[in-house]
C-alpha cells in the first residue's frame, strides 16, 4: 500500500497530532472526502504524520458544485461553543482556540488581536496598531445582528488545500480547524484564486449566506493576510492596511 507521509522536526509533533485530530473531526462530520489518518509518531529527531495516499486528478463536470453542497453539509456539524479542544497552527503560526460563547470576543481576541500583537512584535505595529485597535473596538457594530452558529470549519480553506480524486470527488486536507462562523471558510476560498461559480451557487442553494457577507468576508480574510504578513514579511503590509481602511470606512 502507498501512504503520504508529512515529516518535520521532532518538536513539531504537537502540530502534526493537532492536524490529525482535525482531519478526523472533518471526516467524521462528512460528507467531504478527507484523507484517512494512519498514525503520528516521533523518533526523537523527526516527527511524522502518515495519511492515506490519494490519487488526484482534475475536477470533473459537477465536481465544484458537489463540493459546495458537501461543504454546506459539513458546516452543519455544530459545536457548543466557538473554538476548539486544543490550540493548533495556521501554517506555522500558533492558533489559539480557547472556547467562547461570544463570537465577537473570540474573533477579536484569538484571531485579530493575536495577529496584531504578533505583527507589532515583528516590527509592523506602528502602521497597524492604531487602526487595528479601532477595528477591534468596532467589531460589535460591524458584526451587529449577525449571529453565527459554531460550525465545524476547515480553517485554512484556500485552493491549495482543496483537490479532487481520480473520480472527481472533492478532497480537503491540511486543516486548521475550529468551531466558528461558516462564512470564515467561504471567505478564505475567495482569497487566493477562488473556486468556480458552480461551487458558490451550490453552497448558497444548500445554506444561503446571511446579508452583509461581503463586508464580513474582508474582516475574516484580514486574519489570513495578517498571518501571511507575520509569516512572509512586509509584502503583505499594503494589503493588510487596505483591508483595515476598508473596514474602518464602514464605521467612520
Amino acid at each position: 500500500a502507498a501512504f503520504f507521509v508529512k515529516v518535520n522536526r521532532a518538536e513539531s509533533l504537537p502540530q502534526l497530532t493537532g492536524e490529525a485530530s482535525a482531519l478526523d473531526a472533518l471526516r467524521d462530520a462528512g460528507p467531504v472526502r478527507v484523507p484517512e489518518t494512519v498514525c503520528t509518531g516521533s523518533d526523537g529527531q523527526h516527527a511524522w504524520l502518515v495519511l492515506e495516499y490519494v490519487v488526484f486528478g482534475p475536477p470533473r463536470r459537477g465536481s465544484e458544485a458537489r463540493f459546495g453542497g458537501e461543504l454546506a453539509s459539513m458546516h452543519r456539524a455544530i459545536g457548543d461553543q466557538f473554538g476548539w479542544v486544543r490550540d493548533n497552527t495556521l501554517g506555522t503560526t500558533t492558533q489559539h482556540n480557547a472556547c467562547s460563547l461570544d463570537w465577537v470576543a473570540f474573533w477579536s481576541e484569538h484571531r485579530l488581536g493575536f495577529q496584531l500583537e504578533l505583527a507589532e512584535s515583528r516590527g509592523f505595529g506602528a502602521r497597524l496598531a492604531g487602526r487595528g485597535a479601532r477595528l477591534r473596538d468596532a467589531l460589535p457594530d460591524l458584526l451587529g445582528g449577525h449571529r453565527p452558529v459554531p460550525s465545524l470549519l476547515h480553517g485554512d480553506l484556500w485552493s491549495g488545500n482543496i483537490g479532487y480524486d481520480a473520480r472527481g470527488r472533492p478532497v480537503i486536507y491540511d486543516p486548521a480547524s475550529y468551531y466558528g462562523d461558516r462564512e470564515a471558510d467561504l471567505a478564505m476560498t475567495e482569497l487566493f484564486g477562488g473556486l468556480g461559480r458552480e461551487f458558490y451557487a451550490a453552497y448558497q442553494d444548500a445554506w444561503p449566506l446571511d446579508k452583509g457577507y461581503p463586508l464580513r468576508r474582508t474582516l475574516y480574510n484580514l486574519y489570513h493576510i495578517l498571518n501571511h504578513l507575520n509569516l512572509f514579511g512586509a509584502g503583505y503590509l499594503p494589503q493588510a492596511e487596505s483591508m483595515l481602511d476598508r473596514l474602518l470606512s464602514e464605521i467612520s
